[in-house]
Order: structure tokens, then sequence, then C-alpha cells
């Protein structure tokens, strides 16, 4: 039971510090709908989602009036496409039909998001893998709310190089397929190391195939909220510090666990997990640059930039456990350039570059996220930059992910706007030195001597 003395104090996180529940995610297993006619596939997804996904808007919608909690976003996850669609497809064009089914359920059903146009290559490419893949550009660029992800690599098998490789294009031909929007739709595109089966967040939302059939997991974020609590500890060590950051994530989380209890028992549908992630907004006082400025650096990019990062990640993730049985997803902080202003303005004065956020990503929740980068950056350098991530993954047993947007058109110096929650960006650097005989060796760059471990 919350006393009076919380309930005050909840309200005023969300009323004063922007405190919101930044999704409702509702995975879908989609393997029972596998068929060898394309026509009964779609016809069995699009079914299946509205069937389930029926009341999803309708119910956070309730939630958020009964309890006054701000739900940002109801969205769906699905199983990976290319393992509901490898028996029916038979080249990439089929693929773009089942995207845009799932576009069209996603349109009924209300949610502003759906993810899983997805394929899981670690180690190696299915036929059905890469028409997936492939399809991507045209996917993206016929839909407006399907959200696509490939996972290239894992501890456990390494770098799938050729995959990195091929995701290299795939980038750049989805930034030219959509170029007349500023090549928004690579900011629906990530690639992943470690990608987990239940993230709710978008872009990289998929329904892993250990999930149960359907399954409820909310993402909450609280960058204000954080940022707030700190400034009353200015001057204090890293002890009160500490506590102070995962005192306020517990408070989040529970605010998550609430949510997620009520939209399981109304849906019928079983909680999976709590995603408690630092996920920042455009909105002044929503970001996480301003809680790193708020522990005492001048800027991010500074020196020291990592180590508060590191703390801060930690922190949040000591939090949420204590508050939540099941925590998971990509907890812990996120640093997206367009959507955080903190960091926008960081980039803009010369403080932050994409080597300074790479080396951030290996302590961060994910990675390299909504940069975006010269339209003329050549596909080898991307494939470059998604091969050094997944390295830090596969190396340091985590997550990591890139989602770089090389907008057709714009330049070093530009600024190119993306709207809503996907914010806007100033256009930065990337090193112009090849990597093209690096990247186009072909094979699988070895699981590092750690995964051993059964």
């Amino acid at each position: 039971m919350l006393n009076m003395f919380e309930v005050i104090e909840t309200n005023n996180m969300i009323e004063q510090e922007k405190l919101d529940v930044r999704t409702i995610t509702l995975g879908i297993s989609l393997l029972d709908c596998c068929d060898s006619d394309l026509d009964a596939v779609n016809e069995k997804i699009y079914k299946k989602i509205t069937t389930l996904a029926g009341k999803l808007v309708s119910t956070g919608e309730d939630i958020e009036r009964e309890f006054g909690i701000p739900i940002v976003n109801k969205r769906i996850s699905v199983t990976p496409i290319a393992l509901v669609g490898g028996a029916a497809c038979r080249k990439p064009e089929d693929f773009v039909t089942i995207a845009k089914t799932l576009d069209k359920a996603a349109q009924e059903v209300g949610v502003n998001f759906i993810g899983g146009y997805s394929a899981l290559v670690s180690k190696g490419m299915t036929e059905a893998d890469e028409m997936l893949i492939r399809s991507i550009p045209q996917a993206l660029a016929a839909t407006e709310r399907v959200c696509s992800s490939v996972n290239v690599g894992s501890t456990k098998t390494g770098i799938n190089m050729d995959a990195v490789r091929l995701m290299g294009e795939i980038i750049k031909k989805t930034a030219e397929a959509t170029k007349e929007k500023d090549s928004l739709g690579c900011a629906k595109l990530v690639v992943f190391c470690n990608a987990p089966d239940d993230n709710p967040f978008m872009a990289g939302a998929f329904h892993g195939v250990t999930e149960e059939d359907a399954v409820i997991n909310v993402g909450v974020s609280g960058p204000g909220v954080v940022k707030v609590a700190l400034e009353k500890a200015r001057g204090q060590n890293f002890e009160v510090l500490c506590e102070t950051i995962k005192k306020t994530a517990f408070k989040i989380t529970r605010v998550g666990q609430l949510v997620a209890q009520e939209a399981s028992k109304r849906l019928q549908v079983p909680f999976g997990i709590i995603d408690l992630s630092l996920a920042p907004t455009p909105a002044v006082g929503d970001s996480v640059a301003e809680i790193l400025e708020e522990i005492g650096l001048e800027r991010v990019g500074a020196p020291g930039t990592t180590a508060a990062l590191a703390m801060l990640n930690d922190q949040v993730k000591k939090g949420g456990v204590m508050a939540s049985s099941y925590v998971g997803g990509l907890s812990g902080a996120f640093i997206p350039v367009s959507e955080d202003q903190g960091m926008i303005d960081a980039v803009t004065m010369g403080a932050l570059t994409i080597e300074k956020l790479e080396a951030m990503t290996c302590v961060c929740s994910v990675g390299l996220d909504m940069i975006a980068i010269p339209g003329d950056t050549p596909d080898t350098t991307i494939a470059g930059i998604i091969a050094d991530e997944a390295a830090i993954g596969m190396v340091n047993q985590k997550t990591t992910a890139v989602r770089v947007i090389p907008v057709i058109g714009k330049t070093v110096g530009d600024t190119v706007e993306f709207g809503g929650l996907l914010g806007y960006a100033p256009v930065m650097p990337v090193n112009a030195y090849s990597c093209e005989k690096f990247v186009t060796r072909g094979g699988r760059i070895p699981a590092p001597i750690h995964s051993f471990k059964n």
C-alpha cells in the first residue's frame, strides 16, 4: 500500500518532473501463423494481432485516466518475421507484403509502432533471413508504423561480418528510399549485438521465441525525476549520490510495476518485464545529458563522462531490481542524440563526438542511437561503425546497437528535423578513412575466449 506521502511524491514526479510510462508493449507470438501460402500467412497475422491487441490502446488510456500516470505510447512487438515468413516468401517483395500487413494491423488497433520486422543472424543467415534483410528499405518506405531490427552478433557466437557488411548497404538504401522524409526510415531500423528477447522499446523490440504466446512488457522513464533528486545532493560524496539514484530508480520502477500489473489483469495477458530505462525526450528537463552535467560535468563529452554514465547506469539497475522481480529489456540509461536536448547542445558546441559516444556505449544501456551522419557516408564506413559497436557488446557481454541515419543531401553543419519524440539532430562528422578492406573480408569474427562457459 502507498501512504499519502508517497502518493503526493509520485504526483509531483508526474506533474513537475516529467515521469512517465514511456510504453506498454504487447508482445505477440506469430509462430502459429506460419504457412506455405503467403496470403494465408498475411491473413493469420492480421487476425491474430487485431484480436489480441484490439483493447490495448483503450486499456492503456483507462489506466492513464484512473491512476493519473502518463502512458506515452502503446506498442506491439511480434516474432521475428524472418522466422514467420520463411516458408511462404520466395523473394524480398513477398516479405514487404507482410510488412504492409503489420502496418495495417497496427493502424487498425491504434498503436504508434509495431516492432519485429526482424532477423536474428548472429552466426549465419538463412535464405529467408537474407531476403527479409534485403526487403527492409522497401518495407520501411512503404509503411508508417513498422520498425525493423537485425541482430548480427553475440557473446556466444561472435560477429557475423557478412551480415554487418550487408547492413551497411541496407542502411544506405533505406536512407535513399526515404530521402523525401530526411531518411526517416533509418530511425526505424536498429542493428544489435546481444539483442534481448523482451525489449519493449522501439525500434528494436521483437517478441523472442522463448516468450509466451502473448505478454505485457512495460518501459518506464524518468530522467527528469533523477535530475531533480540529484539537485538536492549537490556537493555530496559518491555514496550519497549513488544512494539517491538508487532510491529514485526504485520509486520510478514501482510506478511501472503498477501499470504493468493493471494492464496484465485487464487484458488477461501475462506480465513479462519492467524495462527501467532513462529514455530522454527533446523536452527541456527530460535529458540524460543534464543528469550527467548535474553530477559534475561542464558538458557531456568532457573527461569523466564515461565514468559518470557508468555509475548512473549501474545505480539505475540496482534500484530497479529491488523494485520488481522482473526487470529486463534494456534497463539503464539511453544516450540518443536527437532525442536529448542536452546531447544536441553538446554536439553543437563541439563537446561531444561520435568517438566519445562510442566510448560511452561501453557502459550505457544500448549504443550509438539516433545519430545523424552525412548522406554521402560510404556503406562500408557504416558497416565499420556497426562492427565496432558489436565488438563492444560481444566482449563486454552486453547489448549494444547502432541506429545511425545517413541523411541524403545533408552534410556536417546541417540540422535534420525528425519530429515528435525523435526530435532533431545536428549532422555529425564521421572518420573519413576507409575500412572497406576490413569489412569485406567475409566470414565471422569468432566469439571471445570468455564465451566458453558451458
